[in-house]
């Protein structure tokens, strides 16, 4: 029997390699001649490069850069040299989790430090550069990032903008003669899930301002920034970026994207399976096991679990899902492509105690699993 295990992480309490090793333990204990294949996995978030090191053996690169307030900060990315590609994720250098609660507004902050990585992936002689947009602190459309690759921005009077997303009503003029060279030779995917236009009700400023800190004025005012960034990327570069889903991505991280580096957007999920060549790997499984923290509605909608069941459906492959916590119903999940669910939380004393000891809890019913197949 072969059974590949293909797990996100469990947010704040086990890695994907952890819940690897658990429901190993647990299925062993019961079949200890099961062959067990670990694929942990992530959707392009944060956590995809302790996943790609895992898989690739790449090696993780340290750059001083600046964090989304422009001040100095060390941040890595992973660079496999044998392919030429590097896994860059925003939040390492432009990240929500790099200021404290009271610095948290998106108003005044900066994607340079992301910029700053990429530039130096490509002095290293990348020529793939694959980016993670999750977990941004900014909404500054990439301006920060396109100007540490050359990009400057000026006003009506022809000075050069800050960075932030407060300017970028402001912007008048893009210039590029300055742009790196090189980067019209790099390749550019960007993982982005989600298909947000870049301005508007449903835009950036308007649905993750809010979590970013910023005011309803401030917001107001970002969508207008926004909005205006969308009539100077149309007028000098001819694209319309109000209709390309996921432009509103990050703070306007994948429009900015899209027009400076020319890169093209895709899922999270696909953009890690096709590097670790999982539907390869999974060829003749009798099972998949996955799992993340929280199985949801949510989970239908191009996070890992997901792509995990559309590989295992092509291939005919019965999926598991072992939980954190589980909101949806047999059928739901059944319909959804899912045979077998199972919790941390339905077998736990209380929620603190489903975090503390998920790993004993996951391996206890991955011996249930295994018993009732």
């Amino acid at each position: 029997m072969k059974i590949v295990l293909a797990p996100d992480k469990f947010k704040g309490s086990l890695t994907g390699l952890q819940f690897c090793n658990a429901v190993e333990e647990g299925i062993k204990e019961v079949f200890p001649k099961v062959e067990i294949v670990k694929m942990p996995l992530a959707d392009g978030g944060d956590g995809t490069i302790d996943i790609l090191e895992y898989h690739l053996k790449g090696k993780r690169v340290t750059v001083k850069v600046n964090d989304p307030l422009f001040r100095d900060i060390e941040a890595s990315y992973l660079y496999m040299k044998s392919i030429q590609t590097a896994f860059i994720e925003m939040a390492e250098a432009s990240g929500m989790y790099l200021l404290k609660k009271e610095e948290q507004n998106c108003y005044n902050t900066t994607t340079l430090g992301t910029g700053e990585l990429i530039l130096d992936a490509i002095n290293k002689g990348a020529k793939t550069i694959i980016l993670g947009i999750g977990g941004s602190a900014t909404n500054d459309c990439g301006m920060g990032m396109a100007t540490a690759l050359g990009y400057k921005f000026e006003d009506e009077h022809g000075k050069e903008l800050l960075p932030i997303g407060k300017n970028l009503s402001k912007v008048k003029l893009i210039h590029s003669s300055g742009v790196v060279e090189a980067l019209k030779s790099i390749e550019f995917k960007v993982a982005c899930d989600v298909t947000n236009p870049l301005f508007g009700k449903n835009g950036a400023a308007y649905v993750y301002g809010p979590q970013k800190g910023a005011s309803d004025d401030e917001i107001e005012q970002l969508d207008k920034g926004l909005k205006n960034m969308e009539a100077i990327f149309k007028k000098q570069f001819n694209i319309d970026i109000q209709n390309i889903k996921g432009a509103g991505a990050a703070g306007g991280m994948g429009a900015g994207t899209f027009v400076f580096l020319n890169a093209e957007l895709k899922s999270g999920i696909d953009l890690v399976k096709d590097l670790v060549d999982f539907d390869t790997k999974i060829k003749g499984a009798d099972w998949v096991v996955t799992g993340e923290g929280k199985l949801d509605s949510q989970t239908l909608s191009g996070k890992t679990i997901d792509g995990v069941v559309k590989s295992a459906k092509k291939q005919n492959i019965p999926v598991a899902a072992l939980c954190g916590s589980n909101s949806l119903s047999k059928a739901k999940a059944e319909k959804f492509g899912i045979s077998y669910t199972d919790s941390v939380i339905e077998n736990a004393k209380s929620l603190d105690d489903a975090m503390e000891n998920g790993y004993t809890y996951l391996k206890n019913i991955s011996k249930y699993f295994i018993m009732k197949i």
